[in-house]
C-alpha cells in the first residue's frame, strides 16, 4: 500500500502530463506579415512561349465496360461523356457560388422543417460539417432543436487543421439540394458548436462537404460520407465533377462567381475537347502522380519523386497551388528568369506583398506553367497549362489607380496541392469507380474572351521513371514525427515516474494496469 507522498507525486505527474499535452497541441500558427503595394518595374518585353497544341478526336473503340472511348494514333485512351443514364444533370448547372479565395459553396435544406444554409464544396476532407450554434462570420446556422428529424449518434468530433479547428458532434438528418436531386437522403451531419480560426471573415458558408474518401473520416473511417450515402439512396454512378467559374476575376468574397458540381455523371456542355484521366494512386485523398512541371516551356529538370513528396492531391477547398519546398523555390527562380522584370521583391513570391501595375494587366510578363500527369496508360503522359491569369490574382479595393496582383503559389511543408485556382482552368472529373480524376478545358475558363487553359498530348514516358511515388511517401510523415516525439515524451514521464516512486513506494506497490493512449496531435492537415 501506498503513503499519502506518494499519491502527491502521482497527482504531480499526472498535471505535468496534462499541460505537456496541452502545450503541443497549441503550438503557435506561422506569422503572415501584412500585405503591402510593390510598384514593378519593367525590363523589356517577355518572349512568348510556343504555342501549345491540342490532340484531333481519335476515332472510337468499345473498352472492356462497353463504353465507348478514343484512341489516337499511339493507343492513348479518351474517354467520352459517360453520363448516360436516368439522371438529369442540367439542374446542377450554375449551382455554386464562391471563388477560389474564399471557396466556391453549394446550397442545402437541412432537417425538417428545411433550414437553408451554404456548404463549401471540399474535396480535401470526409465530413460534412454544419455550424450548430451561431458565430460572428457566418450569416446562418443549423439549429437541431427546430428539426424533428434531426437524431444523434451520441458521437463526438474533433477536427483540426494546420490553422483552424472545430468540435462538435455527429447525428443524422435529411437533406435537399435544390439545385441537384428533387428528393431528399438521410446523411450523417457533424454539428459544429465550438471553432477557431474555421469560420473566416467575409466567407458565405456557413459548413464544408467533404468528398474525399471515408479513410479520411472523423471520428473514424466507419462513419459513411455524404457522398457514399447519396451514391446508395440515389442510385447514382459513383462520380462526381466539379467546375469554377473564376479564372481572371478578382478574390473579393463577394461570392458572384458561379460554378457547378455535378453528382453521378458528367455534363458535357461544361467542357470542350476530351477528357484526359490519370489513375488515382490511393484513395485517401485524391492522390495522383505528377511526373514533371514546365516553366515557360522550359522543363524544371528536377526528380520526378521532389513532386510527389509526401502525396500530390487535387483539393477544391485548397485556394493556391500548392508546392513542396524544392519545388516552390525551382519554380520561383525559373518565372523570375523568364519575366524580365526586375526588382520583384521575395514577400511578393512568399504572399505577403502585392505588386501593382498603373491602367495595365500582367499578363505578358509572366510565363504558362505546364503540370505533366501519368496517363491511365502508364507509358503515356499529358499536360495541363495554366496561363498567368489563372495563378497571378487580382486584389480589389487596394488603389483606384493601380491594378494590384498577388502570387497564386506558395510553398508547401511536403505536399503539392492542385487546389482552386488551377481547378478554375479546367472542368475536373472525379471518378471514384474507375479511380481516375480527369481533366478537360471548361467551357468557362476565359479572361476578356481569350482561354487561360491548355491540355495537350499524348507525351512518351520512356524518360521517367515508372513510378515517382515511393511507398514510403505514402503516409503523412508528420504524423510520423509527431508519434515519435509522444513516444519520447512518454519515456521520458515514464523514466521520471520510475525515480519520483522508487523512494516511496515499496516492493509491493502494485501496478496500474489501465494504459491511455493520447492520439489527440494525430490529426489530418490541411493547407488553406
Amino acid at each position: 500500500m501506498c503513503t499519502l507522498g506518494e499519491k502527491q507525486v502521482l497527482v504531480l505527474l499526472q498535471l505535468l502530463f496534462l499541460w505537456t499535452t496541452q502545450a503541443l497541441a497549441q503550438a503557435p500558427t506561422p506569422f503572415i506579415l501584412p500585405l503591402k503595394v510593390s510598384p514593378i518595374k519593367l525590363n523589356g518585353n517577355l518572349p512568348r512561349p510556343p504555342p501549345v497544341t491540342v490532340s484531333r478526336a481519335a476515332p472510337f473503340r468499345n473498352d472492356s465496360g462497353g463504353r465507348l472511348r478514343h484512341v489516337d494514333a499511339e493507343g492513348l485512351a479518351l474517354a467520352l461523356d459517360p453520363a448516360r443514364g436516368l439522371v438529369n444533370f442540367l439542374p446542377m448547372i450554375d449551382n455554386l457560388q464562391g471563388d477560389a479565395g474564399l471557396g466556391y459553396y453549394l446550397e442545402m435544406l437541412i432537417g425538417t422543417p428545411p433550414q437553408k444554409l451554404q456548404i463549401l464544396v471540399d474535396t480535401g476532407s470526409s465530413n460534412f460539417a454544419v455550424a450548430g450554434v451561431p458565430d460572428p462570420h457566418t450569416t446562418s446556422y443549423f439549429d437541431i432543436e427546430k428539426s424533428y428529424t434531426y437524431q444523434s449518434k451520441n458521437l463526438n468530433i474533433n477536427v483540426k487543421y494546420t490553422q483552424g479547428s472545430w468540435t462538435g458532434s455527429v447525428g443524422e438528418d435529411v437533406v435537399t439540394i435544390p439545385k441537384g436531386f428533387n428528393s431528399t437522403f438521410l446523411v450523417n451531419v457533424a454539428v459544429i458548436f465550438e471553432s477557431e480560426d474555421f469560420f473566416l471573415p467575409k466567407t458565405k458558408w456557413n459548413g464544408i462537404l467533404g468528398l474525399a474518401y471515408a479513410t479520411l473520416a472523423k471520428p473514424s473511417s466507419s462513419l459513411e460520407t455524404f457522398f457514399d450515402s447519396l451514391v446508395k439512396q440515389a442510385k447514382i454512378s459513383n462520380i462526381f465533377s466539379i467546375q469554377m467559374c473564376g479564372a481572371g476575376l478578382p478574390r473579393d468574397g463577394t461570392g458572384t462567381n458561379g460554378g457547378s458540381l455535378v453528382m453521378g455523371g458528367i455534363e458535357p456542355s461544361l467542357y470542350k475537347g476530351d477528357i484526359w484521366y490519370t489513375t488515382i494512386k490511393r484513395e485517401w485523398y485524391y492522390q495522383i502522380e505528377i511526373l514533371k512541371l514546365e516553366i515557360g516551356g522550359q522543363n524544371l529538370n528536377l526528380d520526378c519523386r521532389e513532386y510527389n513528396v509526401d502525396k500530390a492531391i487535387v483539393d477544391s477547398g485548397t485556394t493556391l497551388l500548392h508546392l513542396p519546398q524544392k519545388v516552390f523555390d525551382a519554380v520561383v527562380k525559373a518565372i523570375s528568369q523568364t519575366s524580365l522584370i526586375s526588382e520583384f521583391s521575395e514577400e511578393f513570391w512568399t504572399g505577403s506583398q502585392l505588386a501593382c501595375w498603373k491602367y495595365e494587366t500582367p499578363w505578358s510578363y509572366f510565363p504558362n506553367i505546364s503540370i505533366y500527369f501519368r496517363d491511365e496508360n502508364s507509358s503515356k503522359s499529358f499536360r495541363i497549362t495554366v496561363l498567368p491569369q489563372l495563378y497571378i490574382l487580382p486584389v480589389l479595393g487596394i488603389d483606384s489607380n493601380y491594378e494590384c496582383y498577388r502570387f497564386g503559389i506558395s510553398s508547401s511543408a511536403n505536399s503539392l496541392v492542385i487546389g482552386a485556382t488551377v481547378m478554375e482552368g479546367f472542368y475536373v472529373v472525379f471518378d471514384r469507380a474507375q479511380k481516375r480524376i480527369g481533366f478537360a478545358l471548361s467551357s468557362c475558363a476565359k479572361v476578356d474572351g481569350v482561354p487561360v487553359s491548355e491540355i495537350s498530348g499524348p507525351f512518351s514516358t520512356d524518360d521517367i521513371a515508372s513510378s515517382c511515388i515511393s511507398f514510403s511517401t505514402s503516409n503523412e510523415p508528420i504524423l510520423w514525427i509527431v508519434s515519435y516525439a509522444l513516444m519520447t515524451l512518454c519515456g521520458i514521464i515514464f523514466l521520471v515516474l520510475i525515480i519520483l516512486l522508487f523512494p516511496f513506494c515499496s516492493l509491493n506497490c502494485s501496478r496500474d494496469r489501465n494504459l491511455v493512449n493520447d492520439e489527440s496531435c494525430l490529426v489530418q492537415h490541411r493547407w488553406k
